[in-house]
């Protein structure tokens, strides 16, 4: 059972983006460098990999977004433009291209299933500490999703017809001005807890990185030596 303050509109954290970007560093570096990521951004995964990839992330933001749309006028999470930074539209686009819904690759893995439940207990429970989950998702997809737009767009083993619209914001503005506003939205955010924020954060990345060796592990991907 999580315990979680009351909303106030008063307790205004200052420079919450700096610590969440410190205190996660070391565990943001080691998803980045889990065999998985090597081979994605070496442009050299297969198709039922990435594939496996989309299908979890969108069991994620599956939760994650309307998660965050119900509790839009908490005062740790009003400062978002949730509507520029929705990904799970473009998600299911890429998702329904690259995907055999028969396929075994479509389920989801460990990691990912604790991660659902864990999102679906704070919007019952805990809506502040959702913001740790959004800084974790939507400012990778605004900074290094950015980068895997073009290699998967040009990754031989991934088809002619993969899209890239999970990468895209295309109706919104350029991905680092958003990125920018995005950082300056967790300083006007009014959090009771900032350092349960950062401890979410933390297990957000965490279970990335483990999801990542659920792949590598399942897929045989064996990082920079794979030939």
């Amino acid at each position: 059972m999580i315990t979680c303050h009351a909303p106030t509109t008063s307790c205004v954290t200052a420079r919450l983006a700096q610590r969440l970007r410190d205190e996660t560093r070391t565990l943001h570096v080691d998803a980045e460098k889990s065999p998985f990521m090597s081979v994605l951004l070496r442009g050299r995964m297969r198709r039922a990999a990435y594939a496996a990839l989309l299908r979890n992330l969108h069991a994620i933001y599956e939760v994650l977004e309307p998660a965050l749309a119900r509790h839009a006028v908490h005062p740790a999470l009003a400062p978002l433009n949730l509507a520029a930074l929705a990904r799970l539209p473009s998600l299911l686009q890429d998702l329904v291209g690259i995907c055999d819904p028969s396929d075994a690759t479509f389920e989801l893995r460990p990691s990912a299933v604790r991660h659902v439940a864990r999102l679906r207990e704070l919007d019952a429970s805990c809506p502040e500490r959702l913001l740790a989950h959004a800084y974790v998702r939507y400012l990778g997809d605004l900074s290094g999703g950015q980068i895997l737009r073009d290699i998967v767009a040009r990754s031989p083993g991934l088809g002619p017809r993969v899209g890239t619209a999970f990468y895209e914001f295309r109706d919104a503005a350029p991905a680092p001005v958003l990125a920018e506003a995005f950082r300056s939205s967790l300083d006007r955010a009014a959090v009771d807890a900032p350092d349960a924020i950062v401890a979410e954060a933390r297990l957000a990345f965490a279970w990335h990185r483990d999801l990542f060796d659920e792949f590598a592990q399942g897929f045989g991907l064996a990082g920079p030596e794979m030939p």
